[in-house]
């Protein structure tokens, strides 16, 4: 395989952000090559892109906004690099984070996927950098509080809170918003699951790679910033639609059978009634 980073960027009206996104990237002390796939953007997020020309920087079209999923599967079949870093265009990477990714990941042949310590602009680290997986229960326990109420027996899958590990550590999941692979995992664990428009791919990814024996490994030495929500930001509730939809697969897939009936449909009931909620709020915020 080439050596080389492949990154590949899904874009949907980012803005001026895809281009500071790609600037960063093509600043890295690792060799890279970009994959930009424009999910039909209606802003000039490429115009502005034009900026930079750039025999590494490879544009792909798309007619109509496909989704995530199908976005990337579409240029791993050409992927000979070792290594491909997925990454939203409102992510903003330093010179060496990529080197240190390869680093990394070479330490830790049984890695299959590595995530790193995400932050918000403030500086703050970002809610869902690390996380464990969020079974049925889980999702009950958060949405509910009873990891505030009890928190000797509960605990949410969202680990924002718990003190930053000093060193690499395995985990169920991290930020989908920063994820770097391993090609050769990656053949043997598959692609994407496309039936997953926006949101929850990434943790369908997760289960599947732990499943074939990969590890998901966050790393706190290294950091990225990530504009959370800008290319959903004119479209809140359909991005919260896709979720939430995404949230029904993943537990229909991976945990439909590992539950009662009983408890399982009123889960999936939950979602719902929490979709319902959280469109009511964003419309009268918006």
């Amino acid at each position: 395989m080439s050596g080389n980073v492949s990154i590949i960027i899904v874009n949907f009206n980012a803005g001026q952000l895809l281009t500071d996104c790609v600037r960063a990237v093509l600043a890295s002390t690792f060799p890279v090559t970009v994959y930009i796939v424009d999910n039909a953007s209606h802003d000039n997020s490429l115009d502005i892109l034009q900026q930079i020309i750039d025999k590494r920087v490879h544009i792909i079209k798309n007619t109509d906004n496909v989704g995530f999923a199908p976005a990337i599967n579409l240029v791993l079949p050409n992927i000979t690099s070792e290594y491909i870093l997925l990454l939203n265009p409102d992510c903003l990477v330093l010179p060496n984070t990529i080197a240190m990714f390869v680093e990394t990941m070479n330490k830790y042949p049984q890695t299959g996927i590595a995530g790193c310590l995400v932050r918000n602009l403030d500086g703050s680290e970002q809610e869902g950098c690390r996380r464990s997986v969020p079974t049925p229960w889980r999702a009950i326990v958060r949405v509910f509080w009873l990891d505030k109420l009890f928190p000797q027996y509960c605990k949410s899958f969202v680990l924002t809170q718990s003190p930053l590990p000093t060193k690499p550590i395995e985990i169920e999941g991290i930020s989908g918003a920063c994820m770097f692979v391993r090609n050769s995992a990656l053949k043997i664990v598959g692609p994407m699951d496309e039936e997953y428009f926006l949101h929850c791919e990434d943790l369908d990814w997760f289960m599947r790679f732990r499943a074939a024996n990969f590890h998901i490994l966050f790393i706190p030495s290294i950091k990225v910033i990530h504009v959370k929500g800008f290319c959903s930001r004119n479209e809140p509730i359909k991005v919260l639609w896709y979720k939430h939809r995404g949230m029904i697969r993943f537990y229909r897939k991976f945990f439909q059978n590992q539950y009662p009936s009983l408890l399982f449909w009123p889960v999936i009931l939950a979602v719902w009634i929490r979709f319902a909620l959280l469109a009511v709020k964003t419309k009268i915020i918006n």
